[in-house]
């Protein structure tokens, strides 16, 4: 039903009050603000509870007060400016009617016992999820609890607590006489009050993601609500007292745990949106075909097998993931044979459902399956899941692995179901020769662990995807790893060799361990040439890789008979015993040891063996080198970094979209070719190596700059973290800061090394440091000419608007004006709204980029670029207050609804008039014919 979007705001609002050319009714205001303000906010219905004289006027200074609206959520220390400000200027403050503040900030609590005071306020923002944890989730607010004084506000319409930690909700809203809008969603309430009832003027209330069990009876009260949404809750149960709310309109009960739906919801005659999905119903009444106005009734994903005839034949219902069909299996039959379970297809913008006892299959839009076997939870269970991407301060890599997914998350976290739950996980093909394993990767909270994996490849659509069952949720992705083989190595001794090279053995003697102990085996071929490369010597030749390792701490008590293949051309006719060497490495293979003369060598026609009794690396080189330790570790980094280059392109129609991309040397001329019909740019720059996960910076410099407060923005520069196989893409847009008009600018980007990543051998940590040894490339980056802007009366902060009348005569226009007076009050919240306007995020980023000086000129361009886009669609000004409405400024909303409302009255008393005068005009032709 609705869209969700969180962004950190460009810039703070800048006063309106500063313009140069403005519509007649905003000229007058500018003379008289006072006495013109009144009567345009009386025109809207806003100043029907509060005193005169207080609408309009710029009293305090600075940029965070637009108007009679203070915005302190765009600063990271707004609670302190609030209180600055309510200190040092309390006469001035105590009359805004709009507050907006961060509750993830620190001096939250001590900013509430100033709200009552605010006596004139009629909309109140105090949402957290404007700060994110380590994973990228937004973090909840600080807020449980608001002060008992808080319902003194008596003019407070509009509350917002979304984001926060409330468990109950707090008593004092139930004292605001005028609250119409109440948003209390991503919280923890369990329950609402039992006089609930009494917010008798609630038009809007949302409740949705939070642990709701049950609803009162007095919801039944609200008389005017339009719009009810409680979706993501635990509902199991909905009072008969629903049906009394005639008056709304749009309904959102999906994603609970509703059996069935009471027989009075039929009552609802003003209904237009019923959303049920993702529930567990088995039954719906009839009588919700005969709801006048409904026109979206959502009933996928639930467990019905049968659905009324009445209500098939509406044309806008959806029953997609019902059983629809299936019969109950009979006690006697042999359930795994007779039941299908139910199927859930879960579109892009879910992020959960529900797994009940009967167990169910799963698919989600990115292309991951579930499989909850009936019986793996005894009671309904709901399921969270999100993607994230990759961090490398806590995705762990082992050396010569390589990541194929993005992390996928499963709350809740720890909870043990009956049987084991199948998931299927889409990976990009690593395309790596056969030493390579798939394998799913999952985090216990501490350590990764690698999952026993299948992986098939899918026919039609030819992708891979690695099959593993679990017990418990928590942290998944999917790695290529070396090939592991292991073994139980019990008392009496055991052979294990490798799958990879048959050749290489391990052979355990009886009496090798006391108690038996898990032992793996893992092997990386390297071939003649990559030495030779390497090495720049065609002499140095090297057997493939051993790497050796067990669950316990203590020695073997026998030595480990350890088999390895003679390198490339050297047997045992040809050997010169002299230039034979085994090299024994640490874990993290940044020391090699050369241990020959500390072991018994024996030599067969193709093999050497030798003895060992603890695990690690081991490698068998031929050289005439005598100090082969150095070498071994320079070849040993070289085969963990992959050579790289960086493209930057710069889109055909709009050059100051750019895209940077960090590109494996291989894939460099398929990527290009793939990109040349819409960008154009530099060849790509020379080859750098870097290591699977290590972080680097894109700086734009010499005139061109990006926007600072992009997520992915530090210090200025853009963050990357480089994993072989996913995509190192970013596209943005770029400016300049100076003025352009008369010439084009010619800037530059360069790409920068950034922390050293962990466990990376010595020698390249020690070339990584220094300011010069961080830069890796720099790539041209030219914005073009600009045309300068012509100046006409028309314009407003630099933009023309063509006259615009969106809607129509009958349902009322929107004039150029109208949406100048609604401009004014949309303030940081223009990102959420143009996204569910419709406009693309390219869309929104471009505009924020083009006018990054001044928040006006976004709003204004984001409003008016939608308006004319739209200015055809007759149900262009509905989806304008639809997307008020989801972006939680039902203020605007009803600002829009009383300018339309005005505008059909007037469209009403003419036509009235008109047809007066034609009933006039025929009785005197009839007259006249007689």
């Amino acid at each position: 039903m609705r869209r969700a979007a969180i962004f950190a705001p460009l810039l703070v609002p800048a006063d309106l009050w500063c313009c140069q050319c403005l519509p007649d009714w905003q000229v007058r205001a500018c003379l008289n603000p006072v006495d013109e303000m009144q009567k345009m906010a009386e025109l809207l219905g806003l100043r029907d509870e509060c005193e005169e004289g207080t609408v309009g006027v710029p009293a305090l200074a600075g940029s965070c007060l637009a108007d009679n609206r203070l915005n302190l959520d765009v600063y990271p220390d707004g609670c302190r400016r609030f209180l600055q400000l309510f200190k040092e200027q309390q006469g001035e403050v105590v009359q805004i009617e709009f507050l907006r503040l961060s509750s993830n900030d620190c001096l939250l609590d001590t900013t509430l016992g100033s709200l009552p005071h605010l006596k004139h306020l009629k909309s109140l923002v105090l949402k957290g999820g404007l700060a994110r944890d380590e994973f990228g989730s937004y973090q909840h607010g600080s807020l449980t609890s608001l002060p008992p004084d808080f319902g003194n506000l008596r003019c407070l319409t509009h509350l917002d607590l979304s984001f926060n930690r409330l468990s109950t909700l707090p008593s004092c809203i139930l004292h605001l006489p005028s609250l119409r809008v109440l948003l209390v969603s991503h919280n923890s309430l369990v329950t609402l009050p039992e006089d609930f009832g009494c917010l008798s003027k609630l038009t809007f209330f949302s409740a949705m993601k939070n642990q709701l069990r049950d609803l009162p009876q007095s919801i039944g009260e609200l008389s005017v609500l339009q719009d009810l949404d409680l979706s993501e809750n635990a509902l199991e149960l909905l009072p008969e007292e629903v049906g009394n709310l005639h008056n709304c309109t749009e309904l959102d009960l999906s994603g609970n745990r509703l059996l069935s739906i009471p027989e009075s919801l039929a009552n609802l005659k003003s209904l237009r949106r019923l959303h049920l999905h993702s529930n567990l119903l088995v039954t719906v009444p009839a009588s919700l075909a005969s709801l006048p106005n409904l026109s979206r009734l959502d009933l996928q994903n639930n467990c019905l097998r049968a659905i009324p005839a009445e209500i098939q034949a509406l044309p806008f219902v959806h029953v997609r993931g019902n059983p629809l069909g299936e019969t109950e299996p009979s006690p006697q039959a042999d359930k795994s044979s007779t039941r299908r379970l139910k199927r859930l297809f879960l579109p892009s913008g879910e992020g959960s459902f529900t797994v009940t006892s009967e167990g169910c299959r799963v698919v989600l839009a990115c292309g991951i399956h579930f499989y909850f076997p009936p019986g793996a939870a005894s009671d309904p269970v709901r399921i969270h899941f999100r993607s994230l991407a990759p961090d490398p301060q806590w995705v762990k890599l082992r050396h010569h692995d390589v990541l194929l997914s993005r992390v996928l998350e499963l709350q809740p976290h720890g909870v043990q179901f009956q049987q084991e739950v199948q998931i299927w996980m889409p990976y990009i093909s690593p395309q790596t020769p056969h030493q390579h394993e798939v394998v799913v990767r999952t985090f216990s909270g501490q350590i990764w662990n690698d999952l026993k994996t299948r992986v098939k490849q899918k026919r039609k659509s030819k992708k891979c995807v690695a099959h593993c069952c679990v017990l418990h949720f928590s942290w998944f992705l999917v790695v290529s790893r070396l090939v592991q083989n292991e073994c139980k190595v019990p008392a009496e001794g055991t052979l294990l060799f490798s799958s990879v090279d048959p050749n290489i053995k391990v052979i355990f003697p009886p009496g090798v361990t006391k108690e038996p102990r898990s032992v793996k085996l893992q092997v990386l071929p390297v071939s003649a040439e990559e030495i030779q490369e390497i090495t720049a010597n065609a002499e140095c030749r090297a057997s493939p890789l051993l790497y050796l390792s067990q669950d316990s701490t203590v020695d073997f008590l026998k030595p480990v008979r350890i088999q390895l293949p003679l390198p490339p051309g050297v047997t045992g006719l040809n050997l010169d015993r002299s230039r034979l060497h085994i090299l024994h490495g640490d874990l993290e293979g940044q020391t090699w040891n050369d241990i020959t003369n500390e072991v018994v060598l024996e030599f067969t026609h193709l093999y050497a063996v030798f003895e060992v009794t603890h695990f690690s690396w081991y490698w068998l080189w031929y050289t005439t080198k005598t100090y082969i330790g150095g070498i071994a570790k320079k070849v040993y980094e070289r085969l963990r970094l992959y050579q790289v280059n960086f493209i930057a392109l710069q889109r055909k129609r709009d050059p100051e979209q750019v895209l940077l991309q960090c590109v494996p040397k291989h894939k460099v001329d398929p990527v290009l070719k793939k990109l040349q019909d819409r960008y154009r740019g530099p060849e790509p720059s020379d080859m750098v190596e870097m290591f699977e996960g290590e972080q680097f910076f894109a700086a734009f410099e010499r005139g061109i700059s990006i926007d600072m407060d992009r997520p992915d923005c530090v210090d200025g520069r853009l963050s990357f973290i480089f994993y072989s196989h996913l995509k190192n893409m970013k596209e943005i847009y770029v400016t300049s800061p100076v003025d352009r008009k008369g010439q084009a600018v010619k800037g530059q980007v360069s790409f920068y090394r950034g922390a050293i990543p962990d466990s990376i051998p010595e020698d390249a940590s020690r070339r990584r440091k220094g300011p010069d040894s961080l830069w890796l490339a720099t790539l041209p980056i030219k914005l073009p000419q600009l045309k300068p802007r012509d100046e006409n009366p028309g314009s407003l902060y630099g933009f023309s608007f063509p006259p615009l009348n969106l809607g129509n005569a009958e349902t009322g226009y929107l004039t150029q004006a109208n949406l100048l007076s609604i401009a004014r009050r949309v303030g940081a919240d223009w990102q959420s709204i143009g996204l569910n306007l419709g406009l693309t995020y390219q869309q929104i980023e471009r505009i924020g980029y083009n006018n990054r000086e001044d928040l006006n000129k976004q709003i204004l361009d984001m409003l008016f670029s939608w308006a004319q886009q739209n200015s055809e669609d007759p149900d262009c000004v509905s989806k304008l207050i639809t997307a008020m409405k989801e972006s939680g400024r039902q203020d605007i909303a009803d600002e829009v609804e009383a300018i339309i409302e005005l505008g059909r009255q007037k469209y009403s008393e003419s036509i009235r008039r008109l047809g007066l005068e034609q009933e006039s005009s025929t009785e005197d032709s009839a007259i006249a014919m007689m």
